[in-house]
């Protein structure tokens, strides 16, 4: 059988998969209650700055009865479900199946597991009401992409998005007011849909006043599927 004729045969069947990684996850986030996702590098130590920050925002939204949400893996995921469960909290792990760099870490308390990255990003925006995005790479990058892209168009309640260290992220943000700002490839106030802080102190707190502020419904944020 060729590959199209094989392609053709089981792509079909693939959306029972689908649909049931759609089902379960949904099943289990929709009991998870008012949720924040914490994104970053699997590949920080544990003996980075960063690492001790994502655990203790996690710790910090724990013990305001917020669950934190992480792609489930090692690093900064690992950094913040441990600052989640150690702070009595609800700690969600969702993870995915890929060949290196991603095996579960221990201390996700509420853990799902996803084959396909777009039903576990689905999950991410769907059931969170804010983001955290620490340092990281490509991935977290893409993360953080997708949810400024969601929040630029208006797919989702304009919630917020906030970024961890300046010194990171800044090198980026200087180009895009440059050049994407300066070119009209975005419009001018997009840069300003995000929030910059330097402590972890900052991130619970700007987290916190977000949610004094909107009403009930809208946590967790409207879907935008």
């Amino acid at each position: 059988m060729n590959d199209a004729n094989r392609l053709t045969r089981e792509d079909p069947w693939r959306i029972f998969r689908i649909m049931a990684e759609f089902v379960d996850s949904f099943q289990t986030m929709s009991q998870v209650g008012p949720a924040v996702t914490i994104f970053g590098s699997a590949r920080t130590p544990v003996d980075s700055p960063h690492y001790h920050a994502a655990h203790d925002i996690a710790r910090g939204l724990a013990k305001h009865n917020i669950a934190v949400v992480t792609g489930g893996g090692p690093g900064i995921m690992a950094a913040a479900n441990q600052g989640a469960a150690q702070g009595g909290g609800k700690s969600v792990g969702l993870n995915i199946e890929l060949p290196h760099e991603q095996a579960s870490n221990r201390y996700a308390n509420v853990p799902v597991h996803f084959h396909y990255f777009f039903s576990r990003k689905v999950c991410f925006v769907k059931y969170s009401f804010a983001f955290v995005f620490m340092p990281g790479g490509f991935g977290t990058l893409d993360e953080f992409f997708e949810v400024l892209t969601l929040v630029q168009t208006q797919r989702i309640s304009n919630m917020p998005l906030i970024l961890y260290g300046r010194d990171h992220w800044q090198g980026l943000f200087t180009w895009m007011k440059s050049h994407l700002e300066k070119t009209a490839l975005i419009s001018p106030g997009d840069l300003e849909l995000v929030t910059f802080a330097e402590t972890p102190g900052e991130v619970v707190e700007c987290i916190l006043a977000y949610q004094r502020r909107v009403s009930p419904p809208e946590i967790p944020a409207k879907a935008f599927c």
